[in-house]
């Protein structure tokens, strides 16, 4: 027979504190939706209406032979985030990286120095990518989740600049092309792939046209950048000057109501 006292010592209390439920399967759903709506409530009280992302290799090191692009990321933000505080405040066109280092680090980094805030959208990792120290700490998320973490790269994203990197960074640049390529989010946001050379060997869009994968006017998705005052200079051109009180645009479908 149950006693009192055993019944209440295996009381776990309410199931939203019951941690071993959380981390199980059928807590996945729970988990999914939390990260949307702790970054959604975190960011809504932050007052960040949109963002410029910055995509690029983990592995470049200030110091190390790709430094330049390290260098350029770091002067990018600077300048943008400089602009943009000048022009807007701080809600607007707020640097947002994956939170790591390398070019992640720099863009961060970068935005700091100018005085603004800054965004890092870390991911737990096998070999644990750790928060840049140049992120706002109340603008720094953790995700488990890959497809999370992209949703929220590209949910305020008004622009997107991408320098050389590998597997990941092509990943989240073929999400953001594909997303404005359908028509899956309402504005096209201005995307610059830095450093021309690098793209054009890695990926051959010319060929994707010749065999009639893409249109030929999927080429305007992009502008290719070599240096930081051509950049800017397509940045300031392109970001929306009003804010639209529609956005932020969600990923749907044009047929949604």
């Amino acid at each position: 027979m149950t006693t009192r006292s055993d019944s209440k010592s295996k009381y776990r209390g309410p199931s939203y504190h019951n941690r071993t439920y959380l981390d199980s399967d059928e807590g996945r759903p729970i988990r999914i939706l939390s990260e949307y709506l702790e970054p959604l409530y975190r960011l809504k009280n932050s007052g960040v209406h949109d963002t410029v992302v910055f995509f690029g290799s983990a592995r470049m090191k200030e110091d190390g032979s790709l430094g330049q692009y390290y260098a350029q990321a770091q002067t990018l933000a600077f300048e943008l985030t400089k602009w943009a505080l000048k022009e807007y405040g701080h809600k607007r066109f707020v640097i947002c990286s994956g939170g790591g280092g390398g070019i992640m680090e720099a863009a961060n980094k970068g935005a700091k120095e100018a005085g603004g805030q800054t965004i890092g959208l870390n991911i737990g990792l096998p070999h644990e990518q750790r928060p840049n120290p140049y992120i706002t700490p109340e603008l720094l998320f953790e995700f488990h989740y890959f497809f999370m973490r992209k949703f929220w790269f590209s949910h305020l994203a008004k622009a997107l600049v991408v320098f050389p990197g590998g597997f990941g960074t092509i990943d989240e640049m073929m999400e953001m092309l594909t997303l404005s390529q359908t028509g899956k989010i309402d504005r096209k946001p201005c995307i610059l792939l830095f450093g021309a050379k690098y793209w054009k060997e890695v990926i051959h869009f010319d060929v994707l046209v010749k065999h009639k994968m893409i249109a030929s006017d999927d080429l305007k998705l992009f502008h290719y950048v070599d240096d930081v005052p051509s950049a800017l200079r397509i940045l300031k051109t392109n970001l929306p000057k009003e804010i639209d009180r529609n956005d932020p645009a969600i990923a749907k479908s044009k047929t949604s109501t």
